[in-house]
């Protein structure tokens, strides 16, 4: 074998091992796409309710064309499986494009678009994270009834403990989401299974 060919080789080698081994589809609108992701009309409160008689909580995901953060997200975080198993049989993701124009309706029945949503609800940076409460409430609109609110890109623990704080309804007891999490990283770190965070 000559020494170009073994080059060529070594090389071809260390491009095909080093793309990742989970491939995430990019759509129209530049935002990543996981096929587990809900297809709704964008009606918050038929979202939380549709959520609801499936079992699940309600969270909506905002991201953008070209976001990096968004991109991590989807490559590192959801194609890690026990991220995506647990956020999967817990709960209903629905994706908005912080600058996109598809109709939604807010919980106080003001009908926006994606953009304007995320301009009245405040959201700023994306990826963000808005989880809804279980049943729909009364009088406000949905960043005003979120039960927790994670803005921007974390690590694979601090992201997959908000998900379980959300799902134990750890926002209506005296634990913090930063206790709970210190608390989950300590038994991870006594279990070895700590390997980021």
């Amino acid at each position: 074998m000559t020494m170009i060919r073994r080059v060529f080789l070594a090389l071809s080698a260390v491009v095909v091992f080093s793309l990742p081994a989970w491939s995430v589809e990019v759509g129209d609108d530049g935002l990543h796409k996981q096929d587990w992701f809900a297809l709704t009309f964008r009606d918050v409160a038929e979202d939380i309710e549709t959520a609801r008689e499936e079992g699940k909580r309600l969270v909506m995901i905002f991201e953008q064309r070209g976001c990096i953060y968004c991109a991590q997200m989807h490559e590192k975080l959801l194609a890690d499986p026990e991220v995506a198993d647990f956020i999967k049989a817990r709960f209903k993701v629905v994706q908005y494009n912080m600058f996109g124009d598809e109709e939604v309706t807010d919980l106080d029945g003001e009908v926006l678009t994606e953009k304007t949503a995320a301009r009245k609800w405040g959201y700023v940076f994306t990826p963000t994270l808005m989880f809804l409460p279980d049943e729909v409430p009364e009088g406000m609109n949905a960043a005003e009834a979120a039960v927790a609110t994670m803005p921007g890109a974390f690590g694979k623990w601090t992201f997959l403990n908000m998900f379980k704080w959300v799902d134990e309804k750890g926002y209506g007891g005296e634990e913090h989401f930063q206790k709970y999490h210190a608390r989950i990283i300590n038994e991870l770190r006594a279990e070895g299974r700590l390997d980021a965070e």
